[in-house]
């Protein structure tokens, strides 16, 4: 992707022969059962309880790259769970914002976002696995634009409306995952390039202004 780091894959999709995507779906079949059975628990932060105009408790607001993020909560009329968002307003090559304490291998994460601004990009995106701001999965969207990707990953057009809200999910279970866009299935990917359990969180681009709310995830049990 073009950043100073030891192990951040981008996890998109497309450009798959039959035999893979065979196998791709029938991986897909097993990380469903995985999750149904596994009984992943949730636990969701929405933001309302913290400070305004601050960065939020719990977590360790970074970067991938150069640059000078800006994470804070805000007072949003729009959020989905009122009043209270988190927004990224500064610049950076990846603003990452990692949620402390957490430690998942098996489960998911999903989250709601909306893009604000930006004049060299409008990107939201969700972290899974992260040992540190130089080593994590990323999925990501661009406002306006595709799906990110990297040169020789997997890639989809999907129209994502600045001004908007919407919802970006990802279900993982060993090199297992399913990413879900606004509810709609988007694509399965099998991938080992991160083995081990690592944190959850929220990923932006460059100039990308983007806020988010109601960040949901779990650890199969």
């Amino acid at each position: 992707m073009g950043q100073r780091c030891n192990t951040v894959r981008s996890i998109q999709a497309g450009s798959l022969d039959v035999v893979q995507k065979m196998s791709v779906a029938l991986l897909g079949a097993a990380l469903f059962l995985l999750l149904v059975e596994g009984n992943a628990m949730a636990d969701t932060v929405n933001f309302d309880n913290a400070a305004t105009g601050a960065a939020p408790e719990g977590w360790t607001l970074t970067m991938t790259g150069r640059g000078q993020p800006k994470w804070t909560v805000e007072v949003e009329s729009t959020a989905p769970s009122k009043p209270n968002v988190l927004k990224q307003s500064g610049q950076a090559t990846f603003p990452v914002a990692l949620r402390n304490g957490t430690s998942i291998l098996d489960g998911f994460v999903e989250v709601k976002f909306k893009a604000i601004a930006g004049s060299e990009d409008r990107a939201a995106g969700i972290v899974w696995r992260a040992k540190d701001a130089d080593n994590y999965y990323v999925k990501g969207v661009r406002s306006a634009l595709d799906i990110v990707g990297r040169k020789g990953g997997y890639g989809v057009k999907v129209s994502v409306p600045s001004g908007q809200w919407h919802s970006l999910r990802c279900e993982f279970a060993g090199k297992l995952f399913k990413v879900t866009y606004d509810g709609r299935p988007m694509f399965e990917v099998a991938d080992e390039s991160i083995r081990d359990a690592g944190m959850i969180g929220l990923w932006t681009k460059a100039d990308s202004v983007t806020v988010f709310d109601d960040l949901t995830y779990g650890a199969l049990n």
